[in-house]
């Protein structure tokens, strides 16, 4: 199969960059919540995601934030299909990208990795994540996205704390 570059492309790539990167980000999020995903959604789920990932990369004011809350995405994808290595790798990768940020993306990145560490019953990789990422959690000085980030945590450790009958 040959490959040929247009020499000029007919759209303005930058706008559509910003157009997708966003689009594509918000319709894996429509997916996540869907109460009946289907093996189909599953894998346009996972495309969307990889989509918005690219076209946040092809974007001239593409942050590290940016990258860490798409690899937090996706790995929350993977998590979410039971790919417990993609979900880790992804979540590593958002740790990488949230390293100079703030307590909010921290938090985000350990709670990615401790969920990730759930799907393998790493218990203790899990709990240490979890801590770290409570940690980080306490340090948000907005009240909302404190709030969210200590929700999502505390669901996160319900999902995975044995109830005794």
């Amino acid at each position: 199969m040959e490959h040929h570059m247009a020499s000029k492309p007919d759209i303005d790539l930058v706008a559509a960059h910003k157009h997708f990167s966003a689009w594509c980000f918000n319709r894996a999020w429509d997916l996540i919540e869907k109460p009946d995903r289907t093996e189909a959604d599953d894998r346009l789920m996972v495309a969307l995601s990889q989509a918005s990932i690219y076209h946040w990369m092809s974007r001239p004011d593409c942050t590290d934030k940016n990258l860490s809350v798409g690899y937090w995405q996706a790995s929350r994808i993977q998590a979410l299909i039971g790919n417990a290595q993609e979900a880790m790798r992804h979540a590593r990768t958002c740790l990488g990208f949230s390293a100079n940020l703030g307590p909010f993306n921290l938090g985000y990145a350990y709670e990615a990795l401790a969920r990730a560490a759930g799907l393998t019953n790493d218990t203790t990789g899990m709990a240490s994540y979890l801590d770290q990422a409570e940690s980080f959690a306490r340090q948000v000085s907005d009240e909302e996205d404190r709030q969210l980030l200590a929700t999502d945590l505390a669901q996160l450790k319900k999902a995975v704390t044995p109830t005794h009958r």
